[in-house]
C-alpha cells in the first residue's frame, strides 16, 4: 500500500483521507514521517483522481493551509527551547546596552550646553561616573534621568547574571571557555545551536566582525583577527602581537565546544583543562 498526505493506494484503488482540516492532515503527515515509507512521486491530478479535490486551485489551498499550521507549529515550538530564550535575552542585553549609551550621550550634551565649563571633558565620561555627574545637576529632569539610568543598569546587571546561568545549562562548554555572555552572543549571531555546531573555527573567529570582513574582501584592507570573542579577556587582554594566535585557537577550541554541547549536552571538565591550556600556551604563558 502506497500512502499520500491525502489518501491511500491499494489494489490499483484510491481511498481519500476523511478530514481536510490541517490539525488532522498535520498528524496524518506525522505518521506517514514515522513510517518512513519509500517516497514515490505525484502530481496534483493524481488527488484529484484520488476524489480529495476537484480542481488545482482546491489542492493548493488544503496544502497551504497545512503547510502554515505546521510551520506555526514548528516556529512556537523552536521558539520555546531554552536556547532560544538565551538568544532573545542577549538581544534584550544588547538593546539596554544601545538605550543606555544613547541617554548617556545625550544627557551629557544637555549637561554641557548648560555648564560651558563641562564641556572640554564630558566626552570622555562614562558608566556610574556619568550619572554621578548628572545626578549632581541642578535639574531635576537631568537629576532623574541619572536616576532612571541608574535603575537601568540595575535591570542590565540582573539580566546579565540570568544569561550567565541560562547559558552554563544551554552550551556548558562554550560558556566555560568565554562566559555565559560572550557565548550568548556567538549563539545569538549563529542563529541557534545546531549551526554553531556546524561552524568551522574560522567563522567562529571572525563573527561579528561583518563590516571589516567585507571590508576586506571589497577594498583589500587588512582582514580582522577577531568579532564577538574579542569580548573575552584572554583575546583582548592578548598582546598585539599574538591576539591573532590567541584568537584561532580560541575559536578552534570553541568550535569543538559547541559540538560537545550540542551532540552530548553536558560539560567535560577533560576538554575544558586541554582548551584552557592550549589557549594560554597562544597566548605565551605556560
Amino acid at each position: 500500500m502506497a500512502s499520500y498526505w491525502f489518501g491511500d493506494v491499494e489494489g490499483g484503488v484510491c481511498r481519500p483521507f476523511p478530514g481536510r482540516e490541517p490539525d488532522a492532515l498535520s498528524e496524518r503527515l506525522d505518521l506517514l514521517i514515522e513510517k518512513d515509507d519509500p517516497y514515490v512521486p505525484f502530481t496534483w491530478e493524481f488527488a484529484r483522481e484520488c476524489g480529495f479535490v476537484h480542481s488545482r486551485e482546491e489542492y493548493v489551498g488544503v496544502l497551504r493551509s497545512l503547510c502554515t499550521m505546521r510551520a506555526e507549529k514548528e516556529l512556537g515550538r523552536i521558539a520555546g527551547t531554552p536556547e532560544m530564550e538565551l538568544v532573545y535575552m542577549v538581544r534584550m542585553l544588547d538593546q539596554i546596552d544601545e538605550a543606555a549609551n544613547l541617554l548617556t550621550g545625550r544627557a551629557l550634551e544637555w549637561h554641557a550646553a548648560k555648564d560651558p565649563a563641562f564641556s572640554r571633558k564630558f566626552r570622555e565620561l562614562r558608566g556610574q561616573k556619568a550619572r554621578e555627574v548628572l545626578a549632581g545637576s541642578k535639574n531635576p529632569v537631568l537629576s532623574s534621568i541619572a536616576t532612571e539610568m541608574a535603575h537601568l543598569s540595575e535591570v542590565r546587571s540582573a539580566l546579565s547574571r540570568e544569561i550567565t546561568a541560562l547559558a552554563a545549562d544551554v552550551m556548558p562548554n562554550t560558556s566555560g571557555l568565554v562566559g555565559g555572555v560572550v557565548a550568548a552572543r556567538l549563539l545569538s549571531g549563529a542563529g541557534g545551536l545546531s549551526r554553531l555546531a556546524r561552524l568551522p573555527g574560522a567563522t567562529i573567529q571572525v563573527m561579528g566582525a561583518r563590516i571589516a570582513l567585507f571590508s576586506h574582501l571589497r577594498s583589500g584592507t587588512p582582514p580582522p583577527k577577531h568579532g564577538i570573542i574579542y569580548q573575552h579577556r584572554r583575546v583582548h587582554a592578548a598582546g598585539k602581537a599574538r591576539r591573532g594566535k590567541v584568537s584561532r585557537t580560541l575559536a578552534a577550541k570553541l568550535a569543538i565546544a559547541a559540538r560537545i554541547d550540542y551532540y552530548r549536552g553536558r560539560p567535560d571538565p577533560g576538554f575544558l583543562e586541554s582548551a584552557g591550556q592550549a589557549i594560554d600556551r597562544a597566548g605565551g604563558r605556560r
